[in-house]
């Protein structure tokens, strides 16, 4: 699998593009059919790698230069892709780990598996897992912009008047005193 972090120049400099995933594409090409990736054969020729912003929200992104009718087409008469481009986020760079589950997330993409279906999900997690948040500075600083974002603060149970730090992104399901479903 492509390394990340070993693909550093300097402490602050990129490599001008992501490496090109050749083993990962191999492996996909032993764990898929033609009929669940049809563009699988294709990537070797039609793929680009490249950086987005750092300040962009999203890890990776999958962008096919034709449109989705032409792509649907071309899937069923088994054609190529043409070309399209996976682009990732600096901050990856950061992270082996969370790269490499980012890259293979967009390959399965590329490859013609554009659904976030179970198939994807579980393909992804058994290529590349993802990291735990405790293990990962990147998912951990982006929970925090997210935190930072959000009206509130802290949080509030509508029962008890318990009031506690807000550490996660999504509504606690029970107050973490009187243990009753959580209620604003």
């Amino acid at each position: 699998m492509s390394g990340a972090t070993g693909d550093r120049l300097g402490e602050n400099q990129l490599p001008s593009q992501p490496k090109f995933p050749d083993e990962m594409i191999e492996l996909l090409k032993q764990k898929l059919s033609k009929n669940e990736a049809p563009f699988l054969k294709f990537l070797g020729k039609n793929l680009t790698m490249s950086w987005i912003e750092e300040d962009d929200s999203r890890l990776g992104m999958t962008r096919f230069e034709y449109n989705a009718n032409e792509l649907f087409r071309r899937r069923k008469l088994r054609l190529s892709c043409g070309p399209v481009t996976i682009g990732l986020n600096p901050i990856l760079n950061r992270d082996a780990s969370l790269y490499n589950h980012t890259l293979a997330h967009e390959l399965l993409h590329a490859s013609g598996l554009l659904d976030h279906g179970d198939i994807h999900a579980n393909l992804v997690r058994e290529i590349a897992p993802p990291p735990k948040l405790s293990e990962s500075s990147v998912l951990q600083e982006m929970r925090e912009r997210v935190l930072e974002k959000l009206p509130e603060r802290q949080w509030i149970c509508g029962d008890c008047g318990y009031t506690w730090e807000r550490k996660r992104v999504s509504m606690p399901a029970r107050c973490p005193k009187c243990a009753k479903p959580f209620k604003s």
